[in-house]
């Protein structure tokens, strides 16, 4: 069911809310997505449950990784955005983590083998030559990523037709992850569902999710942010195909 207000108090209402931390409840009830079936946040928690020290990169708010009910004796989470560092500090606080501010694209600030098991959930990117330098031998790194072409849908419905996507590639993935020296034990695939009821959750969406349409405000693709609001009176909710896929390799 699409809302009743008008295009532009939907647009308004979205652009002003806050888009903090990484979580989506603000869309509740005006789009969906649907999770991967391996569960990352269970796979988490198991490993944790049998780690002594363990890192989450890019942890976001540290939605996620609150999530754990058994946490390591050492567990930090790293993050670059400076608005999410408290409010992972404050979700992260029950399991006693460390929340470590870090600048875009730095280097893990941690010594050598200094973790059994590091995980990331959307890495903005991963530096796979760092990520193996921090952990010990026989450690694990799991993962679950963006895939190629995630949301592409939604991103030429804002920007026009698209070259075919050039990042982001599993294989890619696998290949940077061997050549850091990790052994890679296990690569899943998922296309995922995701619709969008009314253009306040396609603003709101963009505006968090800032990789889907770079350099997105609601001035610049006004436009097509009326027409894609037209469309989704008049046919229905818009429906986009999010790419995911897990990918846990080992430290030999």
């Amino acid at each position: 069911m699409t809302d009743a207000r008008t295009a532009e108090e939907l647009i308004a209402e979205a652009a002003a809310a806050p888009v903090d931390g990484w979580g989506f409840e603000w869309l509740a009830g005006r789009a969906t997505e649907e999770r991967p079936p391996w569960g990352y946040a269970r796979l988490v928690g198991e490993r944790m449950a049998r780690t002594h020290a363990a890192l989450d990169v890019d942890t976001g708010g540290g939605e996620v990784l609150a999530e754990t009910p058994y946490p390591p004796k050492v567990l930090v989470a790293t993050e670059a955005w400076p608005p999410n560092v408290p409010v992972a500090r404050r979700n992260l606080r029950p399991l006693g983590a460390t929340v470590v501010a870090v600048a875009p694209d730095s280097a893990l600030p941690f010594r050598d083998d200094a973790f059994d098991l590091v995980v990331s959930r959307h890495p903005v990117r991963t530096d796979w030559a760092e990520t193996a330098r921090v952990l010990r031998p026989g450690g694990t790194y799991l993962s679950q990523q963006i895939g190629a072409g995630t949301m592409r849908e939604l991103s030429e419905a804002i920007l026009g037709p698209l070259p075919p996507p050039d990042s982001r590639h599993p294989e890619d993935a696998v290949a940077a992850a061997e050549a850091a020296g990790l052994t890679v034990v296990d690569l899943r695939r998922a296309t995922l569902r995701a619709t969008f009821h009314d253009i306040g959750a396609v603003v709101w969406f963009l505006r968090k999710v800032v990789w889907t349409v770079p350099g997105f405000t609601v001035d610049r693709h006004r436009p097509a942010l009326l027409a894609l609001h037209r469309r989704i009176v008049e046919q229905g909710p818009f429906v986009a195909q999010a790419q995911r896929f897990l990918l846990e390799a080992t430290h030999p």
